[in-house]
């Protein structure tokens, strides 16, 4: 996990809960993580974002203007499978603004910082508070809206998000696929359960 915020417990939550390992990050170091990683119990960790990203799947889940500098920390990702769980927020609510990033997708823009890194777009279109639940319901599941340009690493990604519970749906690629799902995408906060 680089980032150790309400995204990324929720995501840590449900590994735990299938018996992964999980090591999170954040900007302050490891020694600020003590508390939470107690919460989560023994199968989670602390650690530089560093090595945090040494995992065989990394979250990303940092605020947007930090993802430069964490970008510029870790080592190559050659063939890592990174889930871009952020959103192109230049500045957040209240003073909401959405960073220009002319053509590109905000996914595009991610893996351009991550060479050899296999990104898939995925949890950044729900809330936190949609995501740490058990994702089935009585009426279906919560689906998860995902895009990538590796088809191996969206069924790495559609293999664990659909173990956690959620029904992943696949949107295509970074570019056609991320648009649908970024900031002011059509499916964007859109909550919705497939019926099972």
């Amino acid at each position: 996990m680089l980032g150790a915020g309400t995204i990324a417990q929720a995501i840590a939550r449900h590994a735990i809960r299938l018996g992964h390992e999980v090591v999170l990050s954040n900007s302050r170091g490891p020694d600020s993580l003590a508390p939470l990683v107690k919460d989560l119990g023994a199968l989670a960790s602390a650690a530089t974002p560093a090595e945090a990203a040494a995992a065989d799947l990394v979250v990303l889940a940092v605020g947007w203007p930090q993802i430069p500098d964490v970008a510029a920390r870790l080592p190559r990702l050659d063939g890592t499978v990174v889930i871009d769980a952020t959103n192109q927020f230049a500045s957040p609510p209240p003073q909401l603004r959405i960073a220009d990033l002319g053509d590109l997708t905000g996914s595009e823009y991610v893996a351009s910082l991550l060479p050899g890194a296999r990104v898939v777009k995925a949890f950044n279109s729900l809330f936190a508070r949609y995501i740490a639940p058990d994702p089935r319901h009585a009426a279906g599941r919560q689906v998860l809206f995902l895009a990538g340009d590796d088809a191996d690493a969206k069924n790495t990604v559609i293999g664990l998000t659909s173990a956690f519970g959620f029904a992943p749906v696949d949107l295509g690629s970074l570019r056609e696929g991320g648009r649908l799902i970024q900031l002011g995408g059509p499916l964007s906060g859109l909550h919705v359960l497939k019926q099972d």
